[in-house]
């Protein structure tokens, strides 16, 4: 009976702490995937805040997802060095001077931040197990630094894990003092009770929490079992709790998954559909259908299945646990999106169990990245032909002019200058693009549309005057003044009517208009139209559309004539900055007329400052 004893209270025993070991690897496991999943989540979020060094929406950022994330411990954000230069809770951002105590973070061995693998280790602290979290920023394949999350254990299974062990640690201990005492005094009596306890205990070891043991004894031996019906009682809560835990969890995941901006799909090994969440489906075209338990390569596009169907098999059986592609879609909208393929496995990471697609929409990004090698290239260009022209000369002057005649080095001088100008020029409008795309504040206040039509006239009245075009105005008579900013105003007449004289040829003319758009039966103040009209070249139609885009010019298709492309694309600018739109009517070989409508200024109206707001995808 002793020895019987020994071993099902051993077997017991090892079979819940093998249990309790069990839920404690798989609540690590979770803890790693979630902390996993969380520092991804907030690095997707924040690389482009750290490329731009836009460090106080990083701040905001970090604080908003530390706020709602009850399980993280601290953030830490360090640079290529390994400084640490913003942490939750223990500093705050934008804090720089001279008593700041610099810190740097202790980064694994193992760690290649180039790489873009995410690290995470697990180690003890006072306060209990943390799990670290490295997730390398990288933008544009350039190490920007690290991201270091701690993710505290789920305290419920912590908590589950302990008592379930301390309770086990007890009945084994309460068994044997019932068994010696009751031995004791009579080792016949407590026979078939421990016979019942010992059912009681296996079928609870098999998972059975709702066994009990009901004999009606006393002493001692009553209260063996009554504290195993209490422990299979709690046991019994304990489950039902966990299960409980487990879907609420579930169902925060879903949600979670449901609403991030990335399509999430989920597959089985035959590729059957588990999960797709809206992102997905609206990217597919699969909103209102039942795509639940099909085969995915049945609703992909033909030539996404295509390509992802040999990529798909493989992953499935376990050949590559992960996989990405870029792909440019048609159907059912033209878009380009990356797809990464990652292999699910089982809890010993041995067997596969699925496949999880991420799904994203990069067609902005592509975009983007065309647009910057267009500007980049188009600077390069505008900014290398000066340059190689003004060097060329003042190298044949420093070598060859002892040789060369006073005219030929008065005209190499006269062409490196007209050089420098037009290099001038083209920093002068790319830094005026800038300045008003940053967020640099403007005031605006009432202008009276005269005095900049008057001063454009008159710095452009000896050039037109040398061309032999006429340069004139047609000012309505008591024109309101309007809201606006005098220079940039002026800026605007500047490039239209300059742009005007370039192309009208002698003998044309160039007019600047304003007056009032009478609203009948309106209390309101008329607006304001301004417009510049010419006798030019004019613009052909499928040129219209594209004017007002950086480095574009119409005399590109002729190379007749110099000019930075960037006047339009400045003036459509301010014009919008003043709440307006630039119009254009134009015919070829008859003439062009560009036009926009100005907000009159009303007397009680105050001035104001108007805050030009930052287009981080413009130049």
């Amino acid at each position: 009976m002793a020895a019987a004893t020994l071993v099902v209270s051993l077997l017991m025993t090892a079979l819940t702490f093998w249990s309790v070991n069990s839920i404690q690897l798989d609540a690590r496991l979770q803890d790693t995937r979630f902390g996993k999943d969380l520092g991804l989540l907030l690095a997707a979020n924040v690389t482009s805040l750290v490329a731009d060094h836009r460090y106080s929406d990083l701040a905001q950022v970090s604080r908003s997802f530390y706020n709602r994330t009850s399980s993280i411990r601290y953030v830490f954000y360090a640079d290529e060095a390994g400084r640490i230069y913003y942490g939750i809770p223990f500093s705050e951002s934008q804090i720089d001077s001279a008593l700041t105590l610099r810190r740097k973070i202790q980064l694994p061995d193992n760690f290649a931040p180039t790489s873009g693998t995410v690290m995470v280790r697990q180690h003890p602290t006072p306060d209990g197990e943390v799990t670290d979290v490295f997730i390398p920023l990288l933008h544009q394949d350039q190490y920007l630094g690290v991201l270091a999350l701690g993710i505290n254990p789920n305290p419920t299974v912590v908590t589950s894990s302990h008592l379930t062990r301390n309770v086990t640690v007890a009945v084994f201990i309460s068994i044997w003092v019932i068994f010696v005492l009751g031995a004791v005094f009579n080792a016949f009596i407590i026979t078939k009770p421990i016979k019942e306890l010992v059912v009681g205990v296996t079928n609870i070891a098999a998972g059975d929490f709702k066994q009990r043991v009901n004999l009606p004894l006393g002493g001692e031996l009553g209260e063996l079992i009554a504290s195993f019906n209490v422990m299979a009682e709690r046991l019994e809560s304990y489950e039902e709790q966990n299960i409980e835990e487990l879907t609420a969890e579930k169902a925060k995941l879903e949600t979670l998954v449901s609403t991030i901006a990335d399509g999430a799909i989920l597959l089985d090994t035959d590729m059957n559909i588990v999960l797709a969440n809206a992102t997905a489906r609206h990217l597919f075209g699969w909103e209102g259908k039942d795509v639940l338990g099909e085969n995915i390569l049945e609703h992909f596009p033909v030539t996404l299945s295509a390509e992802l169907n040999r990529p798909l098999v493989e992953t499935a059986q376990g050949e590559f646990e992960g996989e990405e592609f870029r792909v440019a879609l048609q159907d059912p909208v033209p878009c380009t999106i990356r797809i990464l393929l990652t292999t699910v496995l089982d809890q010993a990471r041995m067997n596969p169990k699925g496949i999880a697609i991420t799904v994203q929409d990069i067609t902005r990004e592509a975009e983007l990245n065309e647009a910057k090698s267009q500007f980049i290239s188009n600077v390069s260009h505008e900014l290398r032909t000066p340059l190689f022209n003004i060097k060329s000369f003042i190298e044949t002057l420093h070598e060859f002019g002892d040789s060369l005649s006073p005219e030929d080095r008065q005209d190499f001088l006269d062409t490196a200058n007209r050089e420098t100008d037009r290099l001038t020029r083209l920093v002068n409008d790319v830094l005026d693009l800038s300045r008003l795309e940053s967020g640099k504040q403007y005031r605006f206040e009432a202008v009276d549309l005269a005095q900049p039509i008057e001063q454009t006239l008159r710095t452009y009245q000896l050039n037109a005057r040398d061309k032999g075009i006429e340069l004139s105005q047609e000012v309505e008579a008591d024109l309101p003044p309007i809201l606006g900013n005098y220079d940039l105003l002026l800026q605007v007449f500047m490039n239209l009517v300059g742009n005007a004289l370039k192309f009208t040829l002698s003998g044309g003319k160039v007019v600047l208009r304003a007056y009032s758009l009478s609203a009948e039966g309106s209390l309101e103040p008329p607006q304001v139209r301004v417009e510049v009209a010419d006798t030019g070249i004019g613009i052909a139609p499928e040129d219209q559309t594209a004017i007002f885009d950086r480095f574009f010019r119409v005399e590109n298709r002729v190379h007749t004539l110099e000019g930075t492309g960037l006047g339009l694309s400045i003036v459509r600018n301010i014009v919008e900055k003043h709440h307006s739109q630039i119009h254009l009517v134009s015919e070829v070989g008859v003439g062009t007329t560009f036009w926009f409508d100005l907000e009159p200024c009303h007397p009680d109206q105050p001035q104001k400052m108007i805050a030009v707001e930052i287009h981080p995808t413009k130049v």
